[in-house]
């Protein structure tokens, strides 16, 4: 399955805003992540926050519309919904710190069999730093990485991450743009795939061990 980083990054953020569930607050991450308030399904109503100091998050803006006072944590322009409100870093890493968010959603560099995230790192300024990840993926209650399945022929999805530590153990679903796959006790079970590849690429394309689930499913999206 080829397909361009656009249209990759389109079907992630679709498959990952049907996952959200009405009530709940969903902290996105920088990049990829953000595009899934672009695709959130009629109906459901969630608060979106960003952690540099926002909830009520919309999506992006339309062209020429922007507003350049209105960024999220990576500095990308966004909107903000009429529910929405400001405050500064400490109150937004109290709801995180304090267990409120509901989901997060962040990108990788890489991932791994057991739910380790590695999504920094410094020496080769991949990206900046490290910012709230380490605080989102301990204090959100569910952990969803958001990534291209490879990157520049390097396969991402590790049987252990081989970069420095965002956070162990903490990930609890992976969506690319071949597949969606959940971290359980038993292994990384591949749930879904998309309809345009199959179970062997989506093994051909990824290092860490497989598990099929026996009712496995095409992506809706």
């Amino acid at each position: 399955m080829a397909v361009d980083a656009n249209r990759a990054k389109e079907i992630i953020a679709k498959r990952i805003a049907m996952e959200l569930k009405d009530g709940q607050l969903v902290n996105l991450g920088i990049g990829l992540p953000t595009l899934v308030a672009n695709y959130i399904p009629d109906g459901v109503n969630v608060v979106l926050q960003s952690e540099n100091g926002m909830v009520g998050m919309g999506p992006t803006p339309e062209e020429g519309k922007e507003d350049k006072y209105i960024t999220n944590a990576g500095g990308q322009l966004v909107t903000i919904q009429p529910i929405g409100a400001f405050f500064d870093t400490a109150m937004s890493f109290s709801l995180i710190r304090g267990g409120h968010v509901d989901v997060t959603v962040l990108g990788a560099l890489e991932v791994d069999q057991e739910g380790n995230l590695s999504n920094w790192i410094i020496p080769g300024k991949l990206v900046p730093g490290m910012g709230g990840a380490m605080d989102l993926v301990t204090g959100a209650k569910k952990v969803i990485v958001a990534m291209q399945h490879t990157a520049k022929g390097e396969l991402k999805i590790k049987k252990r991450c081989e970069l420095p530590l965002t956070a162990k153990g903490q990930v609890d679903m992976i969506v690319s743009e071949l597949g969606v796959m959940a971290v359980t006790a038993e292994g990384l079970v591949l749930k879904e795939i998309h309809r345009d590849t199959t179970v062997e690429e989506v093994i051909s394309l990824t290092e860490a061990e497989l598990i099929i689930d026996d009712n496995i499913k095409v992506m809706e999206i």
